[in-house]
């Protein structure tokens, strides 16, 4: 992993393959290689000639550590992808997130419509901007002392897996404090690039798909059948239906 100055937060990437680019943001409790490398999501895209850049958020991975919730607001994690592809000379670019990444890269063509040509959301639907998908009771399963105390599956089930990546709970917590952003109604309608929004038919977590593409004027929504949300990521319908958008859109 390379890493750079975001701002005054050192954040990690990786840039691999050639062609034209697709920035990979990401979820919550996740990094760049656990979310995009391991599920085949870089073999995916670079066998389709694409160059691929994914960070590791703030608070993530290898990225630096903070430890104020208010450190975490999307805007702030949105200006880090911003301020990778100045690092990188990168004018404009597809980005693909998932779960928290999509909320991210939501908020990012929202704010920056010049720099994103087209997005792909997996894991976040209607949640954008109707309740807020992860719970804050996460953030207390994070910071209980033992994962036998967690009895909320959610919050099991993250605390587990933040474990398992040897991740920094603390850094987590304030993170899943501050990151819960909603996006306006009115906000997404104003986001003007085509957008693929992916969600699994069981994931209880992201809301459905189809609300939030009839807000946004050029979104479609792919249905990931009998997944949830964090299998859904490196399902193959997600990677074929994302492969399709960006032949059919021609970006």
């Amino acid at each position: 992993m390379q890493t750079f100055d975001a701002n005054g937060v050192e954040i990690a990437y990786f840039d691999t393959g050639a062609g034209e680019p697709v920035l990979c943001i990401h979820g919550f409790a996740s990094t760049a290689h656990i979310n995009w490398t391991y599920p085949g999501w870089v073999e995916t895209l670079t066998k389709a000639g694409r160059r691929v850049i994914a960070l590791d958020n703030r608070g993530h991975g290898a990225s630096q550590k903070l430890y104020d919730p208010a450190a975490y607001h999307t805007t702030l994690m949105a200006e880090d992808a911003r301020a990778l592809l100045d690092h990188l000379g990168i004018a404009r670019t597809v980005v693909l997130g998932y779960s928290m990444g999509s909320r991210i890269t939501a908020f990012l063509a929202q704010r920056h419509p010049d720099r994103v040509s087209a997005a792909i959301m997996g894991g976040l639907g209607i949640k954008l901007i109707d309740g807020v998908g992860l719970p804050e009771t996460i953030a207390e399963a994070l910071e209980a002392p033992t994962l036998e105390e967690v009895t909320d599956p959610q919050g099991r089930m993250f605390r587990a897996f933040a474990m398992q990546t040897q991740s920094d709970r603390k850094a987590l917590a304030a993170c899943i404090r501050g990151s819960r952003n909603l996006m306006t109604a009115d906000e997404a309608a104003s986001i003007r690039c085509p957008v693929l929004i992916a969600v699994g038919t069981k994931d209880a977590i992201a809301g459905p798909p189809e609300p939030l593409a009839a807000i946004i004027p050029k979104g479609e929504a792919l249905s990931i059948p009998d997944r949830d949300h964090m299998p859904a990521v490196g399902d193959k319908v997600f990677k074929a239906g994302a492969l399709d958008f960006l032949t059919r859109i021609g970006v």
